[in-house]
């Protein structure tokens, strides 16, 4: 009697998929379905803000899964959207969407699609001159936090960025994490990877543009300094800055001032302060 009725909270625990409900599922778990089950995809897109400017963007879908009750408030408009540009839409269990996040905040909905599609660092300075801007380009040296990369992107999308630059190896790529803290930002913004950021660098002078570093050991702070005009910025590390080789192919330097006894920012903070520097500076009649 016992055992019959300790096989039917089993039961009543999984879904028709399978899943359990409240089971934890380790990395290897997940590695392992990514890479063997015949349904395992590219790459998601999770949460609410981010699935929706998926889809008003020009990117790709594969394929839309949304928690199975979940038909109310900003659900109901990424349904109707997706119906509207004929993306298959697919109602499952939390269980599955939890197994699937690599988040853990999913929001009831997670979007497949195929790898982010990076660009040339050439489409990045097109876009300047189409818009007929200066060109505003952030290099980012070694950033590996993929929280940090989001918010980065974030910002710069909201300032006018006309595109960030990332090297291929010690930096984080556009994940599924680096797109939900974006918010979305990332389907709307022009992003290179290079294999050398002092050979884009040199390509970079070649085409007019200044190159600004930022270093705590400089004298000069980043509001003196001026930032209007064809310029890429480089943000460094969060623990070790901008690389001594970078550094030296800047052709000048700038520092936040610190007043306190924490002497250092988190990459994205500094990012953002003189980003919106630039866009002060560039804005001003």
């Amino acid at each position: 009697m016992k055992n019959n009725i300790k096989e039917g909270k089993n039961k009543k625990r999984q879904n028709d998929n399978g899943y359990r409900k409240h089971k934890s599922y380790d990395n290897n778990e997940k590695r392992n379905y990514y890479e063997n089950d015949e349904n395992s995809y590219d790459d998601i897109v999770e949460g609410r803000n981010a699935v929706l400017e998926l889809l008003n963007s020009d990117r790709d879908i594969n394929k839309i899964f949304v928690q199975a009750g979940e038909k109310h408030g900003s659900i109901n408009k990424i349904i109707a959207i997706a119906k509207e540009n004929r993306v298959v839409v697919t109602e499952v269990e939390k269980s599955k969407l939890d197994f699937m996040s690599k988040t853990n905040n999913h929001q009831g909905v997670i979007a497949v699609v195929p790898p982010f599609n990076y660009c040339e660092v050439e489409d990045i300075l097109d876009l300047a001159k189409q818009r007929n801007e200066d060109a505003f380009v952030l290099i980012l040296d070694g950033i590996e936090d993929p929280h940090n990369l989001g918010s980065i992107i974030r910002t710069a999308e909201t300032a006018g960025v006309h595109g960030i630059i990332i090297p291929k190896r010690r930096s984080v790529t556009v994940n599924s994490t680096v797109s939900k803290v974006s918010a979305g930002a990332v389907e709307h913004m022009k992003i290179a990877r290079v294999n050398n950021i002092n050979e884009t660098i040199r390509k970079l002078k070649e085409h007019g543009l200044w190159i600004i570093g930022t270093d705590m050991n400089t004298n000069t702070y980043y509001y003196n300094q001026d930032l209007k005009g064809d310029i890429a910025i480089v943000i460094g590390s969060e623990g070790f800055g901008i690389s001594r080789l970078v550094k030296e192919n800047c052709d000048m330097l700038v520092k936040i001032p610190m007043k306190g006894k924490i002497t250092s920012l988190n990459a994205s903070v500094s990012a953002g302060i003189i980003i919106y520097e630039a866009v002060k500076q560039r804005n001003r009649n």
